[in-house]
C-alpha cells in the first residue's frame, strides 16, 4: 500500500513541477527560467526538482516526449481502425487533440517552441503521405522530400496562425485547408515546374 501512495505523491510532484514550468514558459523564454523560480512556483524544494529532472531543458524534453506519445496514442486508435488511410481525417484528429490540449500545445507549437519537436508532431501524418506518393510513382523520393519539408514548415505556420486567431476555425476546416494547400504540390512537381 505504501508504494501506491508514494507513486501518487511522485505523480503529484511531477504534475505541480510541470504546471509551474508551463506557467513560467507562458511568460518568458526557457533560457530565462530558473530552477528556483520553478520550485518557488510549485512550492517544492530544489532537491525534489533534481530528483526528477536535471534542469529546465530536461523537463521541457520530457514534457514534449509525453505530449508526442499522447498524440501517437490518440491517433493510433483511429489510424489502426481504418483499412484505408484518410489524410484529412487523420489531420483533423491532430487539430482536435491540439485544441483539447490548447494551453500546452500553444506553448510547445508556438514561435518560441522547439522546431524539431514541432516537426516530429507533423511528421506523424505526413510521413505516410510521402510514402504513398512515392510508392505510386507520382514523384521521386527526392522531390517528395522537398514537399515534405515545405509541408511540415507550412503546417507549423498554419497552426501558429490558428492559435494567434484564438482557434476560431474548426479542426475539420483546418485539416481540409492544409490538405488543399499541399495537395497541388505533387502534381506540380510531377509536371516538372
Amino acid at each position: 500500500m505504501k508504494s501506491e501512495r508514494d507513486d501518487r505523491r511522485v505523480k503529484y510532484t511531477k504534475m505541480v513541477i510541470k504546471e509551474s514550468f508551463i506557467d513560467l514558459l507562458g511568460r518568458k523564454d526557457i533560457s530565462k527560467i530558473t530552477i528556483k523560480e520553478i520550485c518557488d512556483n510549485a512550492d517544492i524544494n530544489r532537491a525534489t526538482f533534481y530528483s526528477h529532472y536535471s534542469d529546465q531543458y530536461d523537463l521541457m524534453r520530457k514534457i514534449e516526449n509525453e505530449l508526442f506519445e499522447n498524440i501517437q496514442k490518440y491517433l493510433a486508435g483511429y489510424v489502426n481502425n481504418q483499412s484505408d488511410f484518410n489524410l484529412v481525417k487523420t489531420l483533423e484528429k491532430i487539430f482536435d487533440y491540439i485544441k483539447e490540449n490548447a494551453k500546452l500545445c500553444k506553448l510547445l507549437l508556438s514561435e518560441r517552441g522547439d522546431l524539431n519537436f514541432q516537426k516530429r508532431v507533423m511528421e506523424l501524418v505526413y510521413d505516410k503521405y510521402i510514402d504513398d506518393m512515392t510508392s505510386g510513382g507520382l514523384i521521386t523520393r527526392e522531390d517528395a522530400e522537398y514537399i515534405h519539408s515545405f509541408t511540415i514548415t507550412g503546417c507549423i505556420g498554419v497552426i501558429q496562425k490558428w492559435f494567434n486567431d484564438g482557434m476560431k476555425k474548426s479542426a475539420a476546416f483546418m485539416a481540409e485547408m492544409v490538405i488543399k494547400l499541399t495537395m497541388g504540390l505533387p502534381g506540380a512537381l510531377a509536371k516538372k515546374i
